[in-house]
């Protein structure tokens, strides 16, 4: 598949999914919001778009006026039959989309926490089966999404609820990181040092870093969502 992502900051990229999606043969592509002068392609070109996190929120459009041309792309992707998935942000901009509340969440979540699967989760086999064992995965958000209209509520977490959405066979969101490495966790913890704060569920530095080691858990998880959402 052509599979089109599309990048908010320069340390928020693919992680594993990039991996992924080479070993198993898609042509990739990106736009980079950040970059001066960025394009996006035209939505007949690609079959797949993923949408990336950022620490800016989605009704940041003053500060961020690309905000505004990005969803205009990410619905008439959603209603040309496009399979899309979205991270955090991209969760975000995705249930915006699609009519959904965004708003902030009951609490900021950094670090590794675990999700268990909501009772909705049951009527779609294959990601219930994913997540049974309620793994623990990378957060980073402060955000969360209403769920769309018509979609399943999937996932929840101790502190919040609603972090992951299926709106449709081509549509996924999902609020934490699935997709985090060693190395983008750590571009993270260099980048968005301001956001932490004492928390109930912000962990420290350390923490993150000790954390890592469900990075591999996560990855597999990832991988099961992308041959679900890209391959069937």
């Amino acid at each position: 598949m052509k599979v089109h992502y599309l990048q908010h900051v320069s340390f928020e990229g693919l992680g594993y999914i990039e991996s992924w999606l080479t070993k198993n043969n898609h042509t990739l592509s990106s736009t980079g919001f950040y970059e001066p002068g960025y394009r996006l392609p035209e939505a007949g070109n690609i079959d797949a778009l993923i949408v990336m996190g950022g620490p800016m929120g989605v009704y940041d459009e003053d500060r961020f006026p690309w905000l505004k041309e990005e969803k205009a792309f990410i619905k008439h992707c959603i209603q040309s039959g496009k399979k899309v998935l979205g991270i955090c942000l991209g969760a975000q901009l995705i249930a915006d989309c699609l009519g959904a509340k965004i708003g902030k969440a009951a609490y900021k979540e950094i670090g590794w926490f675990s999700v268990r699967s909501a009772e909705e989760s049951r009527q779609l086999a294959w990601f219930h089966e994913l997540f049974k064992s309620n793994p623990t995965v990378f957060h980073w958000h402060g955000d969360r999404f209403g769920i769309p209209n018509g979609g399943l509520n999937l996932l929840s977490s101790d502190a919040n609820t609603n972090q992951a959405f299926y709106y449709n066979e081509n549509v996924i969101g999902l609020q934490f990181h699935l997709e985090v490495t060693e190395e983008t966790a750590g571009l993270m913890l260099e980048n968005c040092t301001g956001e932490f704060s004492e928390s109930l569920y912000v962990q420290t530095k350390e923490q993150i870093k000790a954390g890592t080691v469900y990075a591999e858990n996560c990855n597999r998880i990832m991988s099961g969502v992308l041959q679900n959402l890209l391959e069937k």
